[in-house]
C-alpha cells in the first residue's frame, strides 16, 4: 500500500495496490478502480471504493472517521436492497477481477453508468443551507415556500432542489429545475426529479419506522450504457449524503440530533471562518461522529418494520 497523490481527482487520497485493478480516480471520500488494462470512460466495471475520510464544506478534512468506509458501504448497500429501485450495483462476472479482501467491506462493484451532472437534492424539513437561503428569499433553489418557517420545520411536502455537480476543486452550485431541463434535457430532468422524491418517500418511511427523520439527501444518477435505464448510482441515503434526526429527540423539541456528520460541521462553523485550509478534528469529535454514525446503521438495519 502507498500514500501519494491521486493522478485524478482530490489530491489527497491513499492509492492501494489492488491486484488486477488500477486506480482511476479519486473523489473526496470515494476512489475508483478500474480493470488493468482498461480506462475510466470504457471500464465496463468499477469498483467503488470507500475511504474513512470525511469531508464538509467541499473540503476534506483531518483525521478521518476510523471505519467510516465500511459503514457508508454497508449502510448503502442496505438502502439499494431495501429501494427495489434499478441501481448501479453489479455482480462480478467472468471479466472482472477478484475483490481483494483488503478493501472488500468498503466497495461495491459497479456498472460504468452515464452520470448526469445533477445532484438530485430532496429536502423534506428546512435546515442547513435551504434555511440560510429561505431567510433571503422565502424560497429554496427557486421552490417557494410558506411565510414564517423556522430552522428544523417540516415543509408542507418534500420539495426538489437539485444542483450542478461542479468539477473538482470548485463548489457545487444549487440551480433550478430550468436550469436542469437546459442540462440535461426536458425529459431526463423529469425523470430525475420524479425518481428523486418518490424514493425520498418510500426512504423517509422506512427510515421513521425505525424512530429516524431523514430531513434531506442527495442522489446522484446515471444512465446504464446498456439498457439505457436511469439508475440510482454513487452512494445513497448514507450518513455523508443525508440528515438523519432522532425522531424522539426531535417530537420533544429538541430539533436536529442527528445520526450524520451533522457534528462536524457544527465544530467546524464554530472553529473556523471557512478560509484557507480547516483545522484538525479533535479526537472527541472524530468519536462523536464515529458513533452516532455507528449508531444509525444499527437502528436503520437491525430494526424491525410494521
Amino acid at each position: 500500500m502507498a500514500s501519494t497523490s491521486s493522478p485524478h481527482g482530490f489530491t489527497g487520497a491513499e492509492v492501494l495496490e489492488l491486484p488486477g485493478w488500477t486506480h482511476a480516480y479519486s473523489g473526496k471520500v470515494r476512489d475508483l478502480y478500474v480493470p488493468d488494462g482498461h480506462e475510466l470512460d470504457t471500464a465496463p466495471r468499477i469498483l467503488v471504493v470507500a475511504s474513512d475520510r470525511v469531508s464538509a464544506f467541499d473540503h476534506v478534512l483531518s483525521p478521518g472517521i476510523p471505519g467510516k468506509g465500511e459503514l457508508l458501504t454497508r449502510l448503502s448497500t442496505w438502502w439499494f436492497d431495501a429501494l427495489g429501485v434499478a441501481n448501479h450495483l453489479r455482480a462480478p462476472d467472468s471479466t472482472t477481477p477478484a475483490i481483494p479482501n483488503s478493501v472488500a467491506r468498503r466497495s461495491m462493484l459497479v456498472a460504468n453508468l452515464d452520470m448526469f451532472p445533477i445532484e438530485a437534492v430532496v429536502r423534506g424539513y428546512l435546515t442547513g443551507s435551504g434555511w440560510v437561503e429561505y431567510q433571503q428569499t422565502q424560497s429554496v433553489c427557486g421552490v417557494p415556500l410558506p411565510p414564517g418557517l423556522a430552522d428544523g420545520d417540516r415543509l408542507p411536502e418534500p420539495i426538489y432542489t437539485p444542483a450542478w455537480k461542479a468539477p473538482v476543486g470548485q463548489h457545487d452550485e444549487n440551480i433550478t429545475f430550468e436550469r436542469t431541463v437546459e442540462l440535461v434535457g426536458d425529459e431526463d430532468a423529469r425523470a430525475i426529479r420524479d425518481l428523486s422524491l418518490s424514493v425520498f418517500s418510500l426512504a423517509s418511511e422506512i427510515a421513521l419506522a425505525r424512530g429516524v427523520i431523514l430531513a434531506d439527501t442527495k442522489f446522484e444518477f446515471g444512465r446504464d450504457r446498456e439498457t439505457g435505464q436511469i439508475c440510482l448510482a454513487d452512494e445513497v441515503l448514507t450518513s455523508d449524503s443525508s440528515r438523519y434526526w432522532d425522531a424522539d429527540a426531535y417530537q420533544s423539541g429538541h430539533r436536529g440530533v442527528s445520526f450524520d456528520k451533522q457534528i462536524v460541521r457544527d465544530w467546524l462553523l464554530t472553529h473556523w471562518d471557512k478560509q484557507g485550509v480547516p483545522p484538525r478534528l479533535p479526537e472527541s469529535i472524530v468519536a462523536q461522529t464515529a458513533a452516532r454514525y455507528g449508531e444509525l446503521i444499527e437502528l436503520l438495519t437491525n430494526a424491525t418494520s410494521d
